[in-house]
């Protein structure tokens, strides 16, 4: 199953959900910490996780990496390529344990369908408060997505022109992520039942980053031209 803003890039980041609801980055595996070809193979396994929450956080993980080295290739375009490349790096390490956070989140709303109990409201309580709270992942991947995204743009647009492809991956990479993330995050607070301005935050956190991919693609396109 299973959070750009408008920011500079030496900007501290602000809380992300998982602060203070919900799953805790760190929590879950380390799936960045094991070859590519093994978390591949676990998400085409027939273990609940990981699934799509991680794949996306890994997917925003890889548009970061890109980003970070695009930058570091710009430092004679961009007066500020060493904060952007900072900044991206930051980003990678903040998602990063988010594909783990998210298979935990899963596994407890896994716990919580499997829970015995005689008595129901308890029970259909405990689900969708996981269910709820499992949305909190996603919403953190869609904004470094959105923020990545941004990133990327910059570089397109401003950056080293023999990177230009790499930085247009990424903003696209990271845009993906956002975007699939923002959906997760529409299905667990949509099947929790209970609708606290996530839902809203998705959807604005999803138009940042296409408005990024497309900021993106117009800069590619016009230096091909």
């Amino acid at each position: 199953m299973w959070a750009s803003r408008e920011r500079s890039a030496t900007d501290r980041p602000r809380d992300r959900p998982w602060v203070t609801l919900g799953a805790r980055p760190g929590t879950g595996p380390d799936y960045l910490g094991q070859p590519l070809g093994g978390f591949v193979d676990l998400v085409a396994s027939r273990e609940p996780a990981p699934g799509g929450g991680a794949s996306a956080a890994v997917t925003v993980a890889l548009a970061a990496a890109l980003t970070a080295m695009a930058a570091r290739f710009s430092t004679e375009h961009l007066t500020d390529a060493d904060e952007l490349a900072a900044r991206a790096d930051e980003l990678r390490a903040e998602v990063a344990l988010l594909a783990g956070a998210d298979a935990a989140a899963y596994g407890r709303v896994l716990d919580a369908y499997r829970a015995p109990g005689d008595d129901e409201e308890p029970r259909r309580r405990e689900i969708r408060d996981a269910l709820t709270g499992a949305a909190d992942v996603p919403l953190s991947v869609a904004e470094i997505g959105a923020e990545v995204a941004g990133l990327a743009a910059r570089l397109v647009e401003g950056g080293n022109p023999n990177l230009r492809g790499d930085a247009l991956t990424a903003a696209f990479l990271a845009g993906a992520g956002a975007r699939a993330a923002a959906a997760l995050v529409g299905i667990n607070v949509s099947a929790g039942g209970a609708d606290d301005g996530r839902l809203s935050r998705a959807a604005r956190l999803q138009a940042t980053a296409a408005a990024a991919q497309e900021a993106a693609e117009g800069a590619g396109a016009e230096v091909r031209q």
